[in-house]
């Protein structure tokens, strides 16, 4: 599922996201959502959200 549509991103979904030191490389990290940080209902770089970890970074993808 794409991860730039809020809607699809709830707390608790594994998600693959890229980390902002990674945004180069395009390294993936995976992932449970812990907060959704991004307020607007798209974003074209990605959501923005926390995970069960404490990393944060943009959705890529959708699990």
């Amino acid at each position: 599922m794409d991860g730039r549509e809020r809607k699809n991103i709830m707390s608790g979904k594994r998600v693959s996201i890229v980390l902002k030191e990674d945004q180069r490389t395009g390294k993936l990290t995976e992932g449970i959502v812990r907060d959704i940080l991004t307020k607007s209902p798209n974003h074209p770089h990605g959501i923005k959200v926390r995970l069960m970890s404490g990393e944060v970074g943009r959705v890529k993808e959708v699990f």
